[in-house]
C-alpha cells in the first residue's frame, strides 16, 4: 500500500532553515505529482506546494520565495527546503500524494518557529 513518511521537522529560530524529507513506496512515485501541505493547531490544514513529475513547482503566495520543493525519482523521496522561516511557518507539515481521487497522507513532521 502507498506509504509516505515525513522527517526533519524541529524546532528553530525565526529567520534560521530546515530541510524536509518525506520517503514514497508503494507506487509509482517517478509519475506523480507530489505536494507538501501544512495544518497549525486551530487551522485548516492548507497547501503549501507542488512539484510535478516533471519537476515543475507551485507555492502558496505566504511561503513563495522561502521554500523550494524538490525530488528524487530515483530514492523515492520528496523535498521541503524552507528558508527564513517565521513563527507562523509553525505547523505539522504532511506529505501527499493523490492517486485515482483518493489522497494519501504521511504521519506528518512537527516545524516549530519560536520568536
Amino acid at each position: 500500500q502507498v506509504q509516505l513518511v515525513e522527517s526533519g521537522g524541529g524546532l528553530v529560530q525565526a529567520g534560521g532553515s530546515l530541510r524536509l524529507s518525506c520517503a514514497a513506496s508503494g507506487f509509482t512515485f517517478s509519475t506523480r505529482t507530489m505536494a507538501w501541505y501544512r495544518q497549525a493547531p486551530g487551522n485548516q490544514r492548507e497547501l503549501v506546494g507542488r512539484i510535478t513529475s516533471g519537476g515543475i513547482t507551485n507555492y502558496a503566495d505566504s511561503v513563495k520565495g522561502r521554500f523550494t520543493i524538490s525530488r528524487d525519482n530515483a530514492l523515492s523521496m520528496l523535498y521541503l527546503n524552507m528558508n527564513s522561516l517565521k513563527p507562523e511557518d509553525t505547523a505539522v507539515y504532511y506529505c501527499n500524494v493523490r492517486i485515482f481521487g483518493d489522497n494519501s497522507w504521511g504521519q506528518g513532521t512537527q516545524v516549530t518557529v519560536s520568536s
